[in-house]
C-alpha cells in the first residue's frame, strides 16, 4: 500500500516522537516509522526506569561536538524549562536529583505516554508504525520515498531520527550513518560515549574492587568531573567514569582523585595529631575499607606515620590526589548510553536542523554529531533539536 504525507520521520524514540507531535500540531500529516515493536524503549529504560527526561542547567558547555558553538540555537529556542512546562501541563509529578537531574516521581512511562498524547493532540495527524524494517529510501528531486515491508511511503520531508548504535540490544544501529551517506553527507567517526572503561596490566589489581565505589575527581583530556566512581570486574564505572569516558581516547590516562576535598597537606596533619597512625588506618577512616587497603598497599608506606619522612608522605598525598590509571579500551557500544560522533553538523543548518545539499532532509538527535553529558542533557538535546527541525517541516 502506497501512501504520502507532509513528512515521515524514521525512528519513534523521544527525538522522532517530539518531532512528528510538533509538527502535527503545526497541521502537518506526519508517518513515524520504528523498527522495534514498541516506541520510546530508550526512554523506557532512562533513570532507572524513572526517565531522567532533562537538567534544568543544560546549556550548550555540555555538549561534545566537532563545532561546539552548532547547538547554541536549538538549545536556546526550546530550554529544559519549556520541557518541564510541558511535563507539568500533563500533571507528571518530577523530582530534582543532584546537579539539575531531573525525573518523574512515577515511571519513564508517563513521558513516553506524554509523547503520543502530544502525537495525538492534532490538527494534524501522526501515524506510528512500529516493526516497521527500511528496505529503501529514495528521492527523486521533490519528495522521499521509503519503502517498508508494508509499501512505499512518500513526503517532502523526511526525519532521520534513529539514533546511533549505542545499546544494540534495544536495536540500536548505525543505519543513520548510511542514510547519511547515501545522500551525500558526512559522518564524524562515531565511538562509545558514557561507557565504562576497561583495565589490563598493573591496574588489574583494580578489578579486584569489584563493587567499591567512592566520590572522586576524574579527568582525562583536561576535562575533571566530581561524582562517584565504581570499580567493576572489568574496570571503572559510575557517573564520574561515565562523564570522562567521553573525552577519553585510547591511550590516554584517566587520573582519578581520591580525597577531592582533602587539604593540601592532609597526611603531614595526620601525622602531626595521630603520629602513630598507620596510613592503612588512616585512608580507611576517609575510603571504603577494600579501598583504603589496596590504596595503602600501592602506596607502600610502612609503619607509624610519625616515622615516615615527610617527603615520602607528600609523594603519597600526591598520588592519591592525582591516581594514574590506564584504561585498556572500553566496554563498547554495547554497554554505551550514548555516541560520541555521528552526522556531520557542518552538512546540517543549526536552525532548522536541515541538510544544506538535500533540501527537506533533516537529522535530529542523537543521530547527529552532539553528544551531552550524563544527567538529562541527551534527552535535552532530543526535544530541543526536534523542536527546531519540526518547524520547518
Amino acid at each position: 500500500m502506497d501512501t504520502t504525507f507532509d513528512a515521515i520521520v524514521l525512528g519513534g524514540g523521544a527525538a522522532g516522537l517530539f518531532c512528528a507531535a510538533i509538527a502535527a500540531q503545526r497541521g502537518r500529516n506526519v508517518l513515524v516509522l520504528e523498527k522495534a515493536g514498541t516506541v520510546g524503549k530508550k526512554i523506557l529504560i532512562s533513570g532507572g526506569g524513572r526517565c531522567n527526561f532533562t537538567n534544568i542547567g543544560a546549556g550548550p558547555a555540555h555538549y561534545i561536538s566537532s563545532n561546539r558553538h552548532f547547538a547554541k540555537s536549538a538549545l536556546s529556542r526550546y530550554t529544559a524549562r519549556d520541557f518541564l512546562d510541558l511535563v507539568e501541563k500533563h500533571g507528571i509529578a518530577w523530582h530534582e536529583k543532584t546537579l539539575g537531574q531531573l525525573f518523574c516521581d512515577g515511571s519513564a512511562k508517563q513521558i513516553v505516554q506524554m509523547l503520543l498524547d502530544e502525537c495525538a493532540a492534532g490538527p494534524g495527524t501522526v501515524d506510528i508504525r512500529c516493526n516497521q524494517n527500511v528496505d529503501d529510501v529514495a528521492h527523486d528531486g521533490a519528495r522521499f520515498t521509503v519503502t517498508t515491508q508494508d509499501g512505499s511511503h512518500s513526503a517532502p520531508a523526511l526525519v532521520i531520527a534513529t539514533g546511533g548504535p549505542s545499546i544494540p540490544k534495544m536495536g540500536a544501529s548505525d543505519f543513520a550513518y548510511g542514510l547519511a551517506r547515501q545522500f551525500g553527507l558526512k559522518v564524524v567517526e562515531p565511538r562509545p560515549a558514557l561507557v565504562p572503561l576497561t583495565l589490563g596490566g598493573e591496574d588489574v589489581l583494580f578489578r579486584e574492587l569489584s563493587g567499591v565505589a567512592t566520590e572522586v575527581e576524574a579527568t582525562a583530556n583536561k576535562t575533571t568531573f566530581r561524582e562517584a566512581a565504581l570499580m567493576t570486574h572489568r574496570g571503572l564505572s559510575g557517573p564520574a567514569i561515565l562523564q570522562v569516558s567521553s573525552y577519553w581516547r585510547p591511550g590516554d590516562p584517566v587520573t582519578m582523585n581520591f580525597l577531592p576535598d582533602a587539604a593540601a597537606d592532609w597526611l603531614l596533619d595526620e601525622k602531626r595529631t595521630r603520629p602513630s597512625a598507620t596510613l592503612r588506618a588512616v585512608l580507611r577512616d576517609l575510603l571504603p575499607a577494600r579501598l583504603a587497603d589496596t590504596l595503602a598497599e600501592r602506596l607502600a608506606i610502612e609503619g607509624d606515620l610519625g616515622n615516615v619522612p615527610n617527603k615520602a608522605l607528600r609523594h603519597a598525598q600526591q598520588q592519591l590526589s592525582a591516581w594514574t590509571f590506564r584504561p585498556n579500551g572500553t566496554e563498547g557500544f554495547a554497554k554505551a548510553e550514548v555516541t560520541v560522533g555521528g552526522i556531520d553538523t557542518g552538512e546540517l543548518s543549526s536552525k532548522t536542523m536541515e541538510a544544506r545539499k538535500m533540501p527537506g532532509l533533516h537529522a535530529i538527535g542523537e543521530a547527529v554529531d552532539v553528544t551531552g553529558w550524563l544527567g538529562g542533557y541527551n534527552f535535552q538535546w532530543a526535544w530541543a533539536s526536534a523542536h527546531a527541525a519540526a518547524q520547518n517541516l
